[in-house]
């Protein structure tokens, strides 16, 4: 592997050299990225060259090229109104100068309003871009606000808008008030001001020109409104919200109280985290797309729009690590009723709004660079994951152990869970990783015994009633014992993917943070997955994934991790240091995937897991060096 990766990072550094020109930071993330556009391949622009921006209901995705090429409104799992990431000539809303231009780029300090300075032989224009929030929060209607100002000479641009109707179909109307498109359900409006020049004017698409000029600036947005009246407000009034939005961002990251190395990336990560929090319902989806692939060409291509147990439980426990509150304790809340509210066992995804996920089907789009068949709905709601029952009991006593109070419901609900895993580990189930192949894998038994052992804990220290506590805490030992005797390789000297197999997980790397104990064979399985599995910072999830898919960026924080809460606290955050290379490429945006070859960027975006995952890495350095 040592080889193949030496090969990636020389191609990285090529990479890197072409393409970016880090500014001065403190943070291993760019404070501004200037580069060259790439070139679309085949209409696709690379996966690591989007920004995203959001409103807590919603997420954009934005190209180097000032194309919006990813937008589902109003919520993150409508059917999108910009889809170019599966269709080269599908729906977009782009800001893109008329001439050749490279272009300087960053997040405003601390916030997820996004500047963007293209450069051109005549001049250079800035373009803002926010999806706006109002005073009290997230206003009633979506509101995708673009702000352009001439800095120096002139700058050509051409707008397009052309959504799609994968909401229904399209149809243009001219309202007394405004001119309006109807997209299904969805009233929508192109708002700008007379200097902003419109050359066509159809049912689906609006193209216009505008030449910036130094010292002055306009504003355009879309805004959007589902099955409600649509405001139309002042254009003064749309521009000014970007800057409130910013207040917003700045003001939500000043209450994160992490003080610790790398805090400069923990809290552009914590922000790009944040853009996956569904704020009606505190449901935290994985990630912003659907049907983005794990391999171009390949048909892992799947729709993470949906809010998963084991997801949500992480990004509770990171963000209250954090010091944010109102978030994770929404989140808590809404894992506790959609959970107590669902029967007997729980299933492991539902919707954002706590429903079942609809079935999986497949989209009529070619996908990205030819990846098909793109899927929405998801298939892993009829499986069965038993590693959940440890993520949602060990958040609880996180939850706990930090002060924070259980109410008598969710006390019931986390003993009935506890009483599930008594009967229900023995099982085969789909794994953390959700495969076809049902097994007894060895991470959903130490999910099992994780969720016992925290269950005496919350017993123990009073958050629960103690009326099963001997039995949880002598299954718990059960459990281990199971996996000590099943689940170990004598020719590998490591714990395996599941009892009876040779082959390596790398999520066995997280039993370290959890406290399993047994830190000698911890250690060797460490080894062994880092030499199997590792490509330098980068792992795969699991033997064979190679062949299949990218390296996992989750699975490369647990390595860090794993030596970490092993005692090796320097080479963890040297191995941070390193990782966080071929992550910062478009400061913060992080992808399910990387290419170790290539340093490309692979799966869905923004990707909950990889984000959290980097999170708890920079806290495992912190903790375990005091």
């Amino acid at each position: 592997m040592e080889q193949q990766w030496a090969a990636a990072a020389f191609l990285r550094e090529i990479h890197i050299t072409l393409a970016a020109r880090f500014c001065q930071d403190s943070s291993n993330w760019p404070s501004m990225l200037h580069h060259l556009v790439p070139e679309r391949t085949h209409g696709f622009l690379p996966l690591e060259h989007y920004a995203a921006i959001g409103d807590g209901r919603s997420v954009a995705l934005i190209g180097a090229d000032g194309s919006i090429d990813w937008w589902c409104a109003p919520e993150m799992d409508s059917p999108p109104l910009f889809n170019r990431m599966h269709d080269s000539d599908g729906g977009r809303f782009s800001i893109t100068p008329a001439e050749p231009f490279e272009i300087e780029r960053r997040y405003r300090q601390n916030s997820n309003v996004l500047e963007t300075i293209f450069i051109t032989q005549n001049g250079r224009a800035r373009v803002t871009e926010s999806l706006n929030s109002g005073v009290s929060g997230r206003l009633p209607w979506c509101e995708l606000a673009r702000r352009i100002e001439g800095l120096s000479g002139s700058v050509e641009f051409q707008i397009r808008l052309n959504p799609i109707c994968a909401q229904g179909e399209v149809n243009r109307a001219d309202h007394p008030n405004a001119k309006i498109r109807y997209i299904g359900d969805l009233t929508t409006t192109f708002c700008h001001d007379d200097r902003v020049q419109v050359t066509l004017d159809s049912d689906e698409l609006t193209e216009v020109t505008y030449v910036a000029r130094e010292g002055i600036r306009t504003c355009v947005a879309l805004l959007v409104a589902d099955r409600a009246p649509l405001a139309i407000p002042r254009l003064s009034d749309i521009d000014a919200r970007i800057d409130l939005s910013d207040e917003e961002w700045r003001r939500w990251a000043a209450q994160l109280t992490y003080d610790g190395p790398f805090a400069t990336d923990l809290i552009r990560c914590a922000l790009s985290l944040k853009f996956l929090l569904f704020s009606e319902t505190g449901a935290i989806a994985a990630a912003a797309t659907a049907g983005l692939p794990e391999r171009i060409g390949g048909d892992k291509n799947y729709d993470y729009r949906f809010a998963w147990v084991r997801d949500a439980a992480y990004t509770i426990k990171a963000l209250l690590r954090a010091g944010a509150l109102s978030e994770p304790i929404a989140a808590f809340g809404w894992l506790v009723r959609t959970i107590e509210a669902d029967g007997p066992e729980p299933h492991v995804v539902y919707t954002l709004r706590g429903n079942e996920v609809p079935d999986e089907t497949v989209i009529a789009v070619p996908g990205y660079l030819g990846s098909s068949p793109v899927r929405r709905g998801n298939r892993a709601k009829q499986q069965i994951q038993l590693s959940c029952y440890g993520d949602f009991l060990e958040t609880a006593s996180l939850f706990a152990d930090m002060g924070h109070v259980l109410d008598p419901a969710a006390s019931k609900l986390l003993a009935r869970l506890a009483d599930q895993v008594v009967e229900r580990w023995k099982l085969k189930d789909s794994g953390i990783w959700e495969l076809e192949d049902e097994q007894h894998y060895t991470f959903s038994k130490i999910g099992c015994w994780l969720a016992l052992d925290r269950a005496v804990m919350l017993a123990d220290d009073g958050h629960i009633e103690k009326h099963q506590r001997e039995i949880w805490s002598k299954e718990r030992e059960i459990i281990r014992d199971w996996i000590d005797e099943n689940c170990w390789s004598d020719s590998k000297q490591a714990y395996t993917f599941y009892a009876g197999t040779d082959r390596l997980d790398a999520s066995l790397l997280l039993a370290t943070r959890f406290g399993f104990g047994r830190n000698d064979r911890l250690r060797m399985t460490r080894q062994a997955i880092e030499y199997e599995l590792a490509v330098g910072p980068l792992v795969y999830r699991y033997s064979g994934a190679a062949q299949e898919e990218g390296a996992f960026v989750a699975c490369s924080c647990w390595l860090v991790e794993a030596y970490a809460f092993l005692g090796e606290v320097d080479r963890a955050e040297e191995m941070l240091g390193e990782l966080l290379k071929p992550l910062g490429n478009n400061f913060g945006i992080l992808n399910e995937q990387i290419d170790p070859s290539t340093g490309a960027g692979l799966g869905n975006m923004p990707q909950g897991l990889s984000h959290l995952a980097l999170l708890h890495a920079i806290f495992s350095i912190q903790e375990n060096r005091t």
